[in-house]
């Protein structure tokens, strides 16, 4: 009895190609992929920023740094794991910026687009804690979708197998990038056997880490970016056992797999932070025009300004944006009165209390503060003093 006569008829098949021609532009599925989860990641991470009070759109000013960065910085993980095939014997160091050729690191991904992220929220008046909790859900989502790309590429699998969803594996053409090679009847030619789909397991896990932040974080309400600190313990755990599931080459530390020390080093920075940071989640009031609520309309139609329905102005940016406990928060949405800066938490906390935030906030009869007062107080926050950038 031989190891194919085990071997059940059922099996996951794999793409034959993982590149299209669009005239001379080459379509990758592997970018399509990468693609489809960054949108993914997008939509959700508004979702979450504009329930903690962020206004509509942050995200993509978010994102233009962020996903830059977590290319660059993947980018940058991958050679720096790999020098070899870039400066050791036979390397090209230019094939370094060859990134459409393959090679990015999830760990660098991560840390580089966090810089991203922080320098844009520095830059809305943000605090990076919040951006990071919203961020949280979606990164594992991105990375489930964008595991699909290593199906395409047959790639990222783990050893031989004979359970029903193995999975068939293309020898792939080393002339003709995301081609696989084929034989003398034009059928693409196939490895030997079955091998267990790593990248399948990876994806699947990642979903289940987005449900284990969606439930936690809607139960203890997390802040202070231990929702993000629950995302990484949550994937780097089946990132060590997947890894060790793997075939592909690797550099190895006594034996074991370079990413297997980072997923158990990353996992134990995480468990750190979650355990010893706490805190009430923050919620953020935006604050300038963007902040002003606008009554409705109680007059009759004939005085109606047509010409304002005819030509929307789009909303004005905040200026920038004060951290509220969630009670202050709901209170304003529902009166549209800003809380006096005083009230939003205790000395203990940094916030300024008393003259400090004299000019920034309300008379005593609940009316908003004039709105060059709340300029100076929030171009003086942007220098640093912000209370809540001490997140960052």
């Amino acid at each position: 009895m031989t190891l194919a006569s085990l071997s059940p008829q059922a099996a996951l098949p794999s793409p034959s190609t993982a590149v299209w021609q669009l005239g001379p532009v080459p379509i990758r599925a592997y970018a399509l992929c990468i693609i489809a989860g960054i949108v993914l990641a997008c939509w959700v991470t508004e979702r979450r920023l504009r329930q903690r009070g962020v206004a509509p759109g942050a995200v993509l000013d978010i994102a233009v740094w962020a996903v830059p960065a977590g290319i660059i910085g993947a980018r940058i993980y991958h050679v720096i794991t790999s020098p070899e095939k870039y400066f050791g014997a036979g390397g090209d160091p230019m094939k370094a910026f060859a990134i459409w050729e393959g090679g990015l690191g999830i760990w660098g991904a991560v840390a580089g687009g966090a810089v991203g992220a922080w320098i844009a929220a520095r830059q809305l008046g943000i605090p990076f804690g919040v951006v990071a909790d919203a961020l949280a859900p979606g990164l594992p989502l991105a990375q489930a979708v964008g595991r699909l790309g290593n199906w395409f590429n047959n790639e990222l699998f783990g050893g031989r197998t004979t359970v029903p969803w193995g999975l068939e594996i293309h020898r792939m053409d080393p002339d003709n990038p995301g081609h696989a090679l084929r034989d003398d009847a034009g059928q693409p030619i196939l490895e030997p056997g079955l091998y267990q789909p790593t990248f399948l397991y990876e994806a699947l896990w990642n979903l289940g880490v987005v449900a284990l932040v969606l439930v936690l974080d809607r139960r203890l309400k997390l802040g202070r970016g231990r929702a993000f600190a629950l995302y990484v313990m949550g994937y780097t755990v089946g990132r060590f056992w997947i890894e060790l599931m793997r075939t592909d080459e690797a550099n190895q530390i006594f034996g074991v797999r370079l990413n297997v020390w980072t997923a158990a080093l990353v996992f134990l920075g995480a468990l750190i932070y979650f355990v010893r940071v706490r805190g009430p989640r923050d919620y953020l009031i935006p604050l300038g025009p963007a902040g002003t609520t606008t009554p409705p309309p109680t007059s009759d139609l004939s005085q109606v300004d047509l010409s304002e329905r005819e030509t929307p102005t789009r909303a004005a940016a905040p200026e920038g944006y004060r951290v509220v406990s969630e009670e202050q928060y709901a209170a304003w949405q529902d009166t549209g009165v800003v809380p006096p800066a005083d009230d939003d938490s205790g000395p203990d906390d940094g916030e300024p209390s008393g003259d400090a935030v004299a000019d920034d906030v309300a008379p005593s009869d609940g009316e908003p503060a004039d709105a060059p007062s709340a300029v100076r107080t929030d171009r003086a926050d942007a220098t640093g003093a912000r209370p809540a950038d001490r997140d960052s």
